[in-house]
């Protein structure tokens, strides 16, 4: 199905969260931007995610803050009351975001193929975009925009941060200095690698003449990780981590020369940012969460964990489970992808 979009003139994403996924959703949104510029775009947030994207020109934001429980669903209503929009993208198959879209008013309500409309998306909307039989999480928001009649899907991004921001990364990493930013933490203990792997990695690139830094959030888990790491190595690493707002955290991820991260945010954000990274995936496929622009340099043992774990061929985006997967994933790869990315640079 292709829309006429001549005759609309408001649009409402609902895309709460995560922070790789509303940075997948960036990409869309601009190349709707680009072909239809005078298009109003209200985007429903989650409240972390905005701290994000708060900058993004020509998008109006509503946050969705899932920690007030049953009265963000009354806040949000309230939030959009009296406005009805021409189109509703619902690109979230969430529970939560099934009982959101609820608040949201719009003729045309368009969700993901009966295959990916799952947790009851397919409820709450009256069309649907393409079904795509293996698509990266990108491409599959992409499918949004297409079914708008966007023509041109290369993903771009601008997203933009304060000036002050900008000064604070550039402080830290000035331009043209060689640096590796680790963002070692998942959401989950167990899709982190060990400490003393990423401790190793961090000893090569300064022994290359690389300053390491770490990075990433506030939580006690990705503290914790951070000071293991430090523990395991006998070279002194920065350790940012908790001391960067997300904003300051593109900034930085910008500045860096390489990132290496896990299955998590920020490597998406890096990717944003057109900073090759070093993904680390065991759990779930690299070809449907992996880094974008940078699937060439992922270090990856999904296939052989899914291969150990199912005698048959697996639906797309199945995920490995267990505890150690990440232990499969050694050292030596790693360096090799980092020597690799650390010789284009010395071009």
């Amino acid at each position: 199905m292709s829309l006429n979009l001549n005759s609309i003139t408001s649009l409402c994403l609902l895309r709460l969260s995560a922070i790789g996924d509303v940075c997948h959703a960036v990409a869309m949104v601009q190349a709707i931007q680009k072909q239809y510029p005078n298009l109003k775009i209200t985007w429903v947030i989650g409240k972390v995610e905005y701290q994000l994207l708060k900058h993004l020109p020509g998008v109006e934001f509503v946050i969705f803050d899932k920690s007030q429980g049953w009265r963000s669903y009354f806040n949000l209503r309230k939030a959009l009351a009296g406005q009805r929009f021409d189109v509703l993208l619902h690109m979230q198959v969430a529970l939560r975001a099934t009982i959101a879209s609820l608040a949201i008013s719009a003729k045309t309500r368009i969700g993901f193929d009966r295959a990916r409309a799952k947790e009851g998306q397919w409820l709450v909307t009256n069309h649907r975009v393409d079904a795509i039989a293996s698509p990266h999480v990108l491409e599959g928001f992409m499918g949004f925009a297409k079914t708008l009649g966007v023509t041109e899907l290369t993903p771009q991004w601008n997203i933009p941060v304060p000036e002050a921001d900008t000064e604070f990364a550039k402080l830290l990493l000035p331009d043209g200095e060689r640096s590796l930013v680790i963002c070692a933490a998942a959401s989950k203990a167990e899709r982190n690698w060990l400490p003393e792997r990423y401790a190793a990695v961090a000893e090569h690139a300064i022994a290359k003449g690389y300053r390491v830094i770490l990075c990433g959030g506030p939580t006690e888990l990705e503290q914790t990780l951070a000071q293991q790491i430090v523990s395991h190595s006998s070279r002194p690493l920065e350790n940012q981590v908790g001391k960067t707002t997300l904003t300051q955290l593109l900034a930085v991820l910008k500045q860096a020369s390489i990132v290496l991260a896990p299955d998590t945010g920020p490597a998406h954000m890096a990717v944003t940012q057109g900073t090759p990274v070093i993904g680390l995936y065991a759990h779930s496929n690299p070809g449907r969460t992996g880094p974008y622009m940078s699937l060439e340099h992922v270090v990856s043992v999904y296939d052989k964990a899914i291969a150990s774990q199912h005698s048959q061929p697996v639906v797309w985006g199945t995920r490995a489970k267990g505890e150690h997967l990440m232990e499969m994933i050694e050292v030596a790869p790693v360096l090799s992808v980092f020597d690799d990315l650390a010789r284009e640079f010395d071009k």
